[in-house]
C-alpha cells in the first residue's frame, strides 16, 4: 500500500535532467503547476560524436532551479511531500564504491564507440538482442562505451565500481538507495527482461565490468533527503524520493498519454514520437520502454534531427527569425522540394550514423522559403514513416498530441497534420517531464491515487485538422522520400567515409 503523508505535505517537486538545462516543475496535491524553473547545462563535445555533461553543474542547476521554486511559489519548504526525477537515458555516469562521478556523464547520443558497436555485433552475431532487451545494439547501448572507455581510459576505468543512469545518480545523491530506474536498464541493453544481467553481452567485452544495480520502477519510495542534500537545497530530511524515469516517457506521461493508441510528437531539437500499447512490442527499427502505468509500454523512435536542422538553417541566413520564414514559406508549393533530414546521420527507424542530409529539386528559381518548407515536410515525413511502423504492426494510432518548441510553429502544425492525414492536438504549456516526474512522485506516496491524474492536468489547444488538398501530393512524395532515402544511401555512406 502506498504511504500517504500528512495533509500539511501535499507539494510535490519533479526534476529533469536535460542535455540543455535542468528543470523542475512544483504541483500541489490537485496537480497544478505552482511554478517551474530551469537552469542552462553545457554540452561537452570536445571531438566529433561527443556529447557529454559535468555532473556538478547538474547539481548546481538543482539547487538553483530548486531554490526558485520555493522563492516563486512562496510555499513552506517544509510542505515538500516528496520528489523524483527525470532524465536522458541511457546516459552513462560511471561512479566510485561512494557514488562520486569519476569523469564527464556520457549521454545517450554521445557516438563515439562505433567500433566497439561493430565489434560486438560481430562477436555475438548469434544473440537475439532484440527479444533479450527489447532493442537492438546501437550508438545508445552501454556495453561498447563501457568498452571505449576501458580502451581508452584504462587508468580511469580501473576506480568504476558502478555504472548507472543521469536521474539515478541525483536520486542517489538525494539519498535514495543504489538502484537504477527500469527503462535505464531496458534501453542499456544489460539486462534481460527478468532484471537479470545479460552476461553473455557483459562477458564478451572481456573487461572488468562494473557492478549492475537493481532495477525500479516509476513510483516506488527508495528514501529520503539525506542532511546534506536537504541543506544545499532548504527542505527537511522527511522529503521521499521517488524512483522517477526517462524524460521521453515521463513528457508523453504527463502529456496524457494513458490508453492504447494515445500518442505524442515532440518536436523538440531531435524529433520523438511515442504510443501507448497494452501489449510489449518489439521491432528492431525501434525502441522499446515501459509505461510508468503498470503492463503498458511506449514502443517509440528518435529521429536524430528536427529542431536542430531549423537551428542550423537558421545560423546558416544569418539569425533569421523563423517566425517570419514560416510565414514566406506558407506561400510555398507544397512538397516543391524533397529534403533527406539526415544532417546527423540517423537513429530511429534507420539507425544509420553514416547518413547525410540531401535536398532534392533545386532550381534558380528556388528561395529560402522553399527551403524552409522543406525541411519541415522532411521531418513530418520521418514521423510518418514511425507511425506507418506502428499500424503495420497492428498498433493503431487514434489520438495524436503535439508538443515542444516546434508546436509553437501553426505551419510545421499543419503540415505535421497534412503529412500524416490526422488531427493533432498541441499541448498547451507543457514543462517536460519535470510535471511526470512531479506526478509520479504524488502517486508514489499516494496523494495521487493512480496512474489517470495525467488526464487532467494539461490542456489541448484547437485541434489542426489535415488539409485534404494536400493529400495526394504528400502521400506520392512521401513514397518519393522513401525512394531516396534508400537510393542515397550508398553515396551518403561514401560521403561519410570520406569525410
Amino acid at each position: 500500500m502506498r504511504e500517504v503523508l500528512k495533509l500539511s505535505n501535499k507539494n510535490l517537486i519533479g526534476i529533469d535532467l536535460g542535455s540543455s538545462g535542468v528543470k523542475a516543475t512544483l504541483i500541489n496535491e490537485n496537480g497544478k503547476i505552482l511554478a517551474t524553473a530551469d537552469s542552462a547545462v553545457d554540452l561537452h563535445s570536445n571531438n566529433p560524436g561527443w556529447a557529454e555533461a559535468d555532473t556538478n553543474q547538474w547539481w548546481s542547476g538543482v539547487k538553483l532551479t530548486v531554490s526558485n521554486l520555493i522563492s516563486t511559489s512562496k510555499v513552506n519548504s517544509n510542505s515538500i511531500a516528496a520528489i523524483s526525477v527525470a532524465g536522458m537515458v541511457p546516459a552513462v555516469v560511471l561512479v566510485d564504491g561512494n557514488f562520486n562521478p569519476l569523469r564527464l556523464a556520457m549521454l545517450q547520443n554521445d557516438a563515439r564507440a562505433t567500433k566497439e558497436i561493430e565489434y560486438l555485433n560481430n562477436k555475438l552475431s548469434n544473440l537475439d538482442f532484440l527479444n533479450l532487451t527489447g532493442s537492438k545494439l546501437t550508438q545508445q547501448s552501454v556495453a561498447p562505451t563501457l568498452l571505449w572507455i576501458s580502451k581508452n581510459e584504462d587508468a580511469l576505468f580501473s576506480k568504476v565500481k558502478y555504472v548507472i543512469g543521469s536521474y539515478d545518480w541525483l536520486s542517489i545523491k538525494l539519498g535514495a538507495q543504489p538502484h537504477v530506474e527500469q527503462n535505464w536498464a531496458i534501453e542499456s541493453g544489460l539486462y534481460n527482461w527478468d532484471n537479470s544481467a545479460l552476461t553473455e553481452l557483459i562477458d564478451a567485452t572481456a573487461i572488468d565490468f562494473p557492478n549492475l544495480l537493481s532495477p525500479k520502477k516509476p513510483g516506488e519510495i527508495v528514501g529520503e533527503l539525506n542532511k546534506e542534500s536537504a541543506l544545499e537545497l532548504g527542505l527537511n530530511t522527511s522529503t521521499k524520493i521517488v524512483v522517477g524515469g526517462a524524460d521521453h516517457v515521463l513528457s508523453a506521461y504527463a502529456a496524457g498519454l494513458i490508453s492504447e493508441g494515445d500518442c505524442l510528437v515532440k518536436l523538440g531539437g531531435a524529433g520523438d514520437v511515442l504510443a501507448v500499447s497494452d501489449k510489449k512490442f518489439l521491432d528492431e527499427r525501434l525502441y522499446l520502454d515501459a509505461h510508468p502505468a503498470p503492463n503498458k509500454w511506449l514502443p517509440n523512435g528518435c529521429m536524430a534531427t528536427s529542431g536542430s536542422l531549423l537551428r542550423w538553417e537558421q545560423s546558416l541566413l544569418n539569425g533569421i527569425d523563423l517566425v517570419a520564414l514560416d510565414k514566406e514559406a506558407e506561400s510555398s508549393k507544397p512538397a516543391s522540394l524533397l529534403t533527406l533530414p539526415y544532417f546527423l546521420g540517423e537513429k530511429s527507424p534507420l539507425h544509420d550514423p553514416n547518413l547525410r542530409g540531401a535536398i532534392a529539386g533545386l532550381h534558380l528559381g528556388t528561395s529560402k522559403a522553399d527551403i524552409h518548407r522543406s525541411f519541415l515536410e522532411a521531418i513530418a515525413y520521418g514521423f510518418r514513416q514511425h507511425i506507418e511502423i506502428f499500424n503495420e504492426r497492428g498498433l493503431k494510432i487514434t489520438n495524436i498530441k503535439v508538443t515542444n518548441g516546434g508546436s509553437k510553429s501553426k505551419l510545421w502544425k499543419q503540415i505535421l497534420a497534412d503529412v500524416l492525414d490526422q488531427p493533432l492536438s498541441p499541448v498547451v504549456d507543457h514543462p517536460g517531464a519535470s510535471l511526470g516526474a512531479a506526478l509520479i512522485a504524488g502517486i508514489g506516496v499516494g496523494i495521487f491515487k493512480d496512474f489517470s491524474v495525467a488526464n487532467s492536468i494539461l490542456m489541448s489547444d484547437t485541434p489542426i485538422i489535415p488539409n485534404k488538398k494536400n493529400r495526394d501530393i504528400y502521400d506520392q512524395r512521401f513514397s518519393d522520400y522513401l525512394k531516396m532515402a534508400k537510393n542515397m544511401t550508398e553515396i551518403s555512406h561514401s560521403i561519410s567515409r570520406g569525410a
